[in-house]
């Protein structure tokens, strides 16, 4: 794998979360992210499509500029604005796991019980190339612009990253745990260290941190931001998980989405003037 060794300036603006703090911008269970960068210009996710276009022009980051459209994971909140986003844009690069297209589903209460609710991507595929949608499959970690890479699949070998048990997919006709092979990151590389954009961890923050230093050779961790689904993810491995992150001395570690109120005051008390929460409209700059 070849790395160029150049500065760089590197812009992340949140434009689809949960929380908003500030008027005029929009909120919605999900996650999207604008990647500025020497390169090019990327968009992570596309949210559920409620805020995706209205936040871009109220930040204004211009959708049209994009290179390529980066999906991490098949869930509607990560995807279900792609119709928005090709809308506005026009054909576009898609770069994600064929198993984005995957039916999903989550254990939820429905009335008296709990029963498999449909949560996977709300197009099907047809739909999408005929609107623009150019896939392109990706299962390993692959540099997509220059010192821009997506993870690829990411091995499960942290022991206390368990996953949650409540995501299931069908397998002749049972229900299996979601083995979410198409949870990937956006991984940039800067001359301050990497960047690490998370859509929503399912395969473990732990785990991805590895597999990105080991498919990198660097293991200097500027930044992380984005979801980690610590929020859904028993005590213990937020516990575990603290002591690891600290070990890299991040300069930054801004949780968004699915990161739960609990482990984001936790994370905040733990991690202090580094911490951010990683709301709409918030940016993370890294300069030359």
């Amino acid at each position: 794998m070849h790395f160029v060794e150049v500065d760089m300036e590197l812009k992340i603006t949140v434009l689809c979360e949960n929380t908003v703090p500030t008027p005029g911008l929009l909120g919605e269970h999900g996650f999207a992210a604008f990647v500025e960068t020497p390169g090019g210009n990327v968009l992570f996710d596309t949210g559920q499509g409620f805020g995706l276009v209205q936040n871009s022009l109220r930040l204004q980051k211009d959708l049209k500029s994009v290179s390529h459209l980066v999906l991490s994971h098949g869930h509607f909140d990560h995807t279900g604005g792609m119709l928005a986003f090709l809308g506005v844009h026009g054909p576009c690069e898609v770069v994600a796991h064929p198993d984005v297209l995957g039916e999903r589903f989550r254990w939820m209460p429905v009335g008296p019980e709990e029963k498999p609710v449909s949560i996977g991507i709300p197009w099907r595929e047809a739909y999408l190339t005929t609107r623009g949608a150019r896939f392109r499959w990706q299962t390993e970690f692959t540099e997509i612009l220059e010192n821009v890479f997506v993870s690829g699949e990411v091995p499960r070998d942290t022991p206390f990253e368990l996953g949650d048990p409540k995501f299931v997919v069908k397998q002749n006709g049972q229900w299996a745990a979601d083995p979410f092979l198409d949870d990937y990151s956006l991984v940039l590389k800067t001359s301050k260290g990497l960047v690490i954009l998370l859509g929503c961890a399912h395969a473990g923050l732990i785990n991805i941190l590895n597999h990105v230093i080991a498919k990198t050779g660097v293991d200097r961790i500027r930044a992380i931001l984005g979801g980690t689904h610590l929020g859904f993810s028993p005590q213990s491995q937020l516990d575990e998980t603290i002591p690891v992150l600290k070990k890299y001395q991040l300069e930054t570690l801004a949780t968004s989405h699915c990161t739960g109120q609990g482990p984001i005051a936790r994370l905040a008390a733990e991690f202090g003037s580094g911490f951010a929460f990683g709301h709409v409209g918030y940016t993370l700059t890294v300069p030359q």
